[in-house]
């Protein structure tokens, strides 16, 4: 019941802001996210819906960072562990608080991946003003990593491209 109460307070924080975004002008960019202590950066344009974490049924044979599929409103979709195929490794172990602000960010339907993404925490959206700087991704860094940002408190930001990241092929091949 908690958790039905939280992610109605979360969505209509959420459609406050996008309804303030629209109504000054300020355009919203990205879904700001965390995962395993890094904060990412999700084009609002390549995001799809976002649901609680409740589990996923297993898949044997694939990859640890694969976590399973999930039937998310009449649809199954794979279930990745960001932090987990970031680092390339199993995912860690989430304490009983970190996996209730758990979500799950589903891929924009464009992208035609049936795939959503597990991070720890949504830290809402993101526009350009929102940050002080920015960078090219780090040297060696993955693909899909776009510009990083580094934001009024200095945290460092990480834009990750869904759309780069549905055609990895390392992305896509699942089996172990």
């Amino acid at each position: 019941m908690a958790n039905r109460e939280a992610l109605r307070d979360l969505q209509s924080r959420l459609a406050s802001r996008l309804q303030a975004a629209r109504t000054e002008g300020v355009q919203a960019s990205w879904l700001a996210v965390e995962s395993a202590g890094a904060k990412y950066l999700f084009p609002l344009a390549q995001s799809g819906e976002i649901f609680p974490f409740a589990s996923a049924q297993p898949v044997p044979y694939t990859q640890a960072w694969f976590l399973g599929v999930a039937n998310l409103r009449g649809g199954l979709y794979g279930v990745v562990d960001l932090a987990g195929f970031v680092a390339g490794r199993a995912p860690a172990m989430r304490s009983d608080a970190t996996r209730a602000e758990s979500r799950l960010v589903a891929l924009n339907a464009m992208l035609e991946v049936n795939c959503a993404l597990l991070i720890d925490r949504l830290a809402g959206l993101r526009s350009l003003d929102a940050f002080s700087s920015s960078s090219e991704p780090p040297e060696g860094s993955p693909g899909y990593f776009g510009s990083g940002y580094t934001d009024a408190n200095g945290a460092y930001w990480q834009e990750i491209n869904l759309q780069a990241l549905s055609q990895q092929p390392q992305f896509l091949s699942i089996s172990a």
